[in-house]
């Protein structure tokens, strides 16, 4: 885990920092000693979830981050972006409009103040239907949605401008993000994650939690995923930060190396919540992979990164946790 001892504190901005993964990062980021400027138009976050001590600037993550970069910032995390797949290929242009432009307009201003740093919230969407898992770096990019399409062609234009304009980047692809980490975790608007999902069962928000598919080539029939907890996926963007090398773009695979299948996660929460939460099957969704685990052997290497908290029990327990205490609030 890295430590404010590690490297010298960093004036850093955060687009979508009031969000759930953003909101973590810049959390952790604070506890690490790094002066922290959260920006987010609140479309999807919330502000009680920006951390305190950070500065709170709300707008637009492209208009709002050039206005201040002119202060002096030592680097840029960016995780502002639209997310749902379905909407991803019923409104393409909401995704090209508001994560691509929005990624140049951002990269331009990086590069108009001397900006050093990058690092990028990417997406295993950008594999899209993996020959292999685990699935490692150098596996074929052939997005089959929208929005994985915009979060790779946003790891093309930072490589771009990396080479060109000596920026150090990095991107991080994520696998399942779930847990919490103390007050911020996981309240979509609109939710489409599976934990949180089985959990709203166990709340009485939702009757039943639908399985799409039961005949996938897997032990129990269910398809296959890798859950990495959202604190270990923060410690990532520190190490990030302190490896990144000026005119290099390198992307790191994040997941914890270990596939837990549908039935698998209902069970879990079933455990940890004691609710019986009733499930029913349903036909496959088009484009579900049976199993999505990442390989992450270059960030253990590279980045010295190393998920702690890979108990399928625990990432729930957190969640759970999470959950009732907002319900309480």
């Amino acid at each position: 885990m890295a430590t404010a001892s590690d490297r010298k504190a960093l004036k850093l901005i955060v687009t979508g920092g009031a969000g759930y993964v953003g909101s973590v990062c810049a959390a952790r980021l604070l506890e690490a000693g790094h002066e922290v400027v959260v920006v987010d138009d609140l479309s999807t976050g919330h502000a009680d979830a920006v951390p305190d001590g950070a500065r709170f600037v709300e707008g637009d993550a492209a208009d709002a981050t050039a206005g201040l970069l002119a202060e002096g910032f030592d680097g840029v995390l960016h995780f502002a972006a639209t997310s749902l797949v379905g909407e991803s290929m019923q409104d393409p242009g909401k995704y090209w409009r508001g994560n691509v432009f929005t990624a140049i307009r951002l990269l331009d201003a990086m590069r108009e103040h001397g900006t050093p740093r990058l690092v990028f919230s990417s997406t295993a969407a950008t594999y899209g239907e993996p020959e292999r898992s685990p699935i490692p770096e150098t596996a074929p990019t052939m997005p089959t949605n929208t929005y994985g399409a915009s979060k790779l062609a946003i790891d093309h234009a930072i490589t771009s401008y990396a080479r060109a304009h000596g920026l150090a980047a990095m991107s991080l692809r994520y696998f399942n993000v779930a847990g919490a980490y103390g007050r911020y975790g996981e309240r979509h608007t609109v939710e489409t994650h599976l934990i949180p999902l089985v959990l709203q069962v166990a709340t009485g928000h939702r009757e039943q939690i639908q399985i799409f598919g039961d005949d996938y080539p897997t032990e129990d029939g269910t398809a296959i995923r890798d859950y990495i907890h959202v604190s270990d996926l923060a410690d990532a963007h520190l190490l990030a930060l302190q490896h990144a090398e000026r005119g290099v773009h390198r992307i790191y695979n994040l997941g914890n190396g270990t596939g837990f299948s549908v039935r698998q996660v209902i069970e879990a929460c079933r455990e940890v919540t004691g609710h019986a939460i009733p499930a029913a099957v349903a036909p496959r969704r088009e484009g579900d992979p049976a199993i999505l685990v990442a390989a992450s052997d270059r960030a253990r290497e590279e980045l010295g990164w190393k998920p702690e908290r890979t108990d399928l029990y625990g990432i729930v327990a957190d969640a759970w946790r999470f959950t009732q205490e907002r319900a309480q609030a």
